[in-house]
């Protein structure tokens, strides 16, 4: 068992799977982040490149947690946040990826806003991509008709209304409730994440972090967007490795989140269109994708 959180101690749990130079931006930034003393706890799926073990080396407040294999996002969470008590001996914790990059006060201005919000369970910052932009990380949650249509039109149509309504493209950043928020970074209440038993482990990969928001709300609890807070994610460490398998277990965990919703036996045709409509989209993905790679290697030629 871990240590017990002392009382202004804050945990900071993030996954390690080979997380390479990215685990350090995370670690030397984090100092900015917060006053308030931190423990980080590495929940590791089997690194193979010797990042997680040079992390314990070069910080001291660094623990490694070898879960033994790839559990998946949500499952090392769990076995992290079970180890180290973190739903009895603490207020609030955090989870983060490790290629999350720390903004100035971050962490502190997420716990201010939880002061504001005290039916809070998450709350997350703004998310900036590597080239600035900001990523929609606070969002509905996926009705049939807007996350459907999303789902389908969006990799033909990136710009079209129903993916915006879903992904709140057009909302000015703005301290609110949302239907859900981005797993890459969340400050956690560790009374709402007990209520609902944390992450469910039927999700290998994506859309944990959907379910999550949903069962926080259906709890009674707030999913809180805190755009005064500020990270930059290289979201593109994970999802690049292996793309085909990366797109296949979307579908999947997708397929889980709206099966779960809609379980009736009646609701079955539903269920089957869900289920024809995700397999159309990785039809298009994966053609798209292999468009894109086509004209990569021709252009190389030229």
């Amino acid at each position: 068992m871990g240590r017990p959180p002392v009382s202004d101690e804050l945990y900071v749990v993030t996954v390690t799977y080979s997380p390479g130079p990215h685990l350090d931006r995370f670690l030397a930034t984090l100092a900015h982040a917060t006053d308030r003393p931190v423990t980080v706890v590495m929940a590791d799926n089997g690194s193979t490149d010797g990042a997680p073990e040079e992390a314990v080396e070069r910080y001291p407040n660094v623990r490694l947690l070898r879960t033994g294999s790839n559990l998946g996002y949500g499952s090392a969470i769990n076995r992290a946040v079970a180890e180290y008590g973190l739903t009895s001996g603490t207020d609030f914790f955090i989870v983060a990826n490790p290629d999350v990059q720390w903004g100035p006060g971050s962490i502190d201005l997420m716990l201010e806003a939880a002061s504001r919000w005290p039916n809070a369970g998450a709350l997350g910052p703004l998310i900036r991509d590597p080239d600035g932009s900001v990523y929609p990380s606070a969002r509905h949650q996926p009705s049939i008709v807007r996350g459907g249509m999303h789902a389908v039109v969006g990799p033909l149509w990136p710009t079209n209304p129903w993916t915006a309504a879903y992904r709140q493209d057009r909302t000015d950043p703005s301290e609110r409730a949302v239907g859900w928020l981005s797993g890459s970074c969340l400050l956690l209440r560790s009374e709402a994440f007990a209520t609902v038993s944390g992450f469910d482990e039927r999700y290998f990969m994506y859309m944990e972090d959907v379910d999550l928001g949903d069962r926080l709300e259906a709890a009674g609890w707030q999913n809180v967007y805190v755009p005064a807070a500020e990270v930059l994610h290289d979201k593109g460490h994970s999802t690049g490795r292996d793309p085909a398998r990366n797109l296949a277990a979307h579908h999947v965990s997708t397929y889980t989140f709206l099966a779960d919703r809609y379980p009736s036996w009646w609701q079955a045709p539903l269920r089957w269109a869900f289920r024809g409509a995700l397999e159309t989209r990785a039809g298009l993905v994966v053609r798209n994708s292999r468009r894109k790679a086509r004209r990569a290697q021709a252009k190389g030629r030229q």
